[in-house]
């Protein structure tokens, strides 16, 4: 018979070591020098101390949690209530809520618009690019609602009376009228089964109903968030494609028939609810000119895809703060993780890529914090299309090498970086996909030249710094020479319009090391090969010391 000692010592098989603990507590904004140097860099200067604030707020477990909830927690469609009246109710988890507050109450979808001044975008940017590494599901109507401004305020009427719920810092998901709320979110609904992004393919119909006020009847294939208090939708009228401001509720108090389907199962962004829906003589107002809804509504989607950049880059910064993190707490084969050469290779490539996709990022902030100057509303113009596919596409391969670094660890889904995986291509393909967006350049280079003559304008500043750069300027220049076969082109070329953009804005940061590493991993001899290659004589503990999120200024 074993006696109770030896059961004791069976018990005990080992003691848990060589495993980091969970990385929290730390402030997401002052950890990252190249989020700093960038806001300082494009104006945002003024907003240090409240980006200092935030970035703790963004590090607190708490937060963290409470990210991880709103994802295993899915939202859970409720087409009736208990008797059988329809309400198209979407329940989520307390926990997605409460990122939906966080979000709205620090201005992350007004506050350019209710304070505009010079660097509120930059700011607001980095806010966004904080917020969005604590969860990026929640992102997509924070979006939206900060989108839809521009296009709204194309009718002054709609305007008057939405824009100050909608700019509103609360956050009220009751399903009610809105005229019943002091706060509004707002959604989008383009996408029908037979065109997706081919929108002037759209059969849904619009017709007036002589008070100023249009009926429609027809379906959306993908509205997120349909819990939004009114949608931007597109719809055909007589005159043609139109675009229309949808409420959930009427006026009256009545249920607007927007009728959800069902759900969609998505891969990633399990924590915003995307729906199939149908219009069944739906209410909905005008929003600018009849017949030119793509005009109207393309302010939004603009504004959107510069939001994909942030939430992109913010993605791509918290798989590099998990890889150095985990890196630095790990041994194998005798040594830290981190002290092993081809680890070092490994992070700070990760590292390099965040560094342009913030350089990016900021640097169109700045544009879009002055669209007054032509040459940055230019600049804006190529430079939204061009950052969207190329921070966005770079990101779902980014987020892989990440998880890889912390081996099998980074697949399970209570490490962030699983989540971080399933949600890297959403970007990518919403608010027009890598086709759509590189076709977009070439349309924008066509209808005004002058798009790229400013592009090559804004480079020129740094020619002359590095014959690897000048080399692929002038190559650049020569493909853009021809249109023979353009279009089968048009992924390559917005390719190396993305990285000399790149190259040049971290040539403008003074950062040897940053700038070498970039340019020869990216525009030299060898071109880009997989994460981990870059070339020798690369100063790599300088790129990773960068991203090391306990590393503070």
């Amino acid at each position: 018979m074993t006696d109770k000692k030896a059961l004791s010592d069976f018990a005990n098989t080992h003691t848990v070591l060589n495993q980091p603990m969970p990385l929290q507590g730390h402030n997401l904004y002052a950890g990252d020098t190249a989020l700093r140097e960038a806001v300082t860099r494009n104006g945002g200067h003024w907003g240090e101390e409240d980006l200092q604030r935030y970035g703790e707020i963004c590090g607190r477990p708490e937060w963290i949690e409470r990210g991880f909830q709103a994802n295993h927690y899915k939202p859970e469609f409720e087409p009736h209530d208990r008797v059988g009246n329809r309400i198209d109710q979407v329940n989520y988890h307390p926990a997605y809520h409460q990122l939906m507050q966080l979000g709205l109450s620090e201005g992350l979808h007004s506050a350019p618009w209710t304070d505009p001044k010079p660097g509120a975008h930059v700011v607001r940017a980095a806010k966004y690019y904080l917020h969005c590494q604590v969860e990026s599901g929640h992102g997509c109507p924070v979006t939206m609602t900060f989108a839809s401004v521009p296009s709204i305020s194309l009718t002054p009427a709609l305007a008057n009376e939405w824009l100050p719920k909608i700019t509103d810092r609360g956050y009220d998901p009751s399903n009610r009228p809105h005229t019943e709320k002091s706060a509004l979110t707002i959604g989008m609904g383009m996408t029908e089964k037979q065109g997706g992004s081919d929108v002037r393919a759209n059969t849904t119909t619009a017709t007036p109903l002589g008070d100023g006020s249009y009926e429609l009847v027809g379906h959306k294939w993908f509205t997120s968030a349909p819990m939004c208090d009114a949608f931007l939708m597109l719809a055909q009228t007589e005159v043609g494609l139109s675009c229309f401001l949808v409420p959930r509720w009427r006026p009256d108090g009545t249920k607007n028939p927007i009728q959800v389907q069902r759900l969609k199962s998505k891969a990633g962004n399990v924590s915003n609810a995307s729906s199939e829906i149908e219009l069944r003589g739906a209410l909905g107002w005008l929003v600018g000119e009849e017949g030119r809804g793509v005009p109207a509504i393309i302010e939004m989607v603009s504004t959107t895809r510069f939001d994909c950049m942030i939430g992109s880059s913010g993605g791509q910064r918290q798989a590099v703060v998990q890889a150095i993190y985990h890196a630095s707490q790990r041994s194998a084969f005798g040594k830290t993780l981190i002290d092993q050469p081809l680890m070092q290779n490994v992070l700070a490539d990760l590292q390099l890529e965040v560094e342009g996709s913030v350089a990016m990022t900021m640097r169109m902030a700045r544009a879009f914090d002055h669209l007054d100057d032509e040459r940055e509303k230019l600049l804006m113009r190529l430079g939204a299309a061009v950052g969207k596919y190329w921070i966005c596409k770079r990101t779902p391969h980014h987020a892989y090498e990440a998880m890889e670094c912390l081996g099998g660890n980074g697949v399970i889904e209570n490490f962030i970086t699983a989540r971080l995986y399933r949600d890297a291509p959403i970007n990518a393909i919403w608010e027009g996909s890598g086709n759509i967006q590189a076709l977009d350049v070439l349309r924008a280079i066509a209808k005004t030249p002058a798009v790229l003559n400013n592009w090559f304008d804004e480079l020129e500043r740094s020619k002359g710094s590095d014959l690897r750069y000048d080399r692929a300027i002038a190559q650049l220049k020569n493909q853009l020479a021809s249109m023979d076969d353009i279009e089968y082109r048009a992924r390559h070329i917005v390719d190396q319009l993305a990285l000399t953009m790149q190259s040049h804005l971290l040539m403008q940061t003074g950062n040897s090391a940053v700038a070498e590493g970039f340019i020869a991993s990216r525009l030299g001899a060898q071109g880009i090969g997989n994460t981990g290659t870059l070339p020798v004589g690369v100063d790599v503990k300088a790129i990773i010391e960068r991203g090391n999120p306990l590393t503070i200024a």
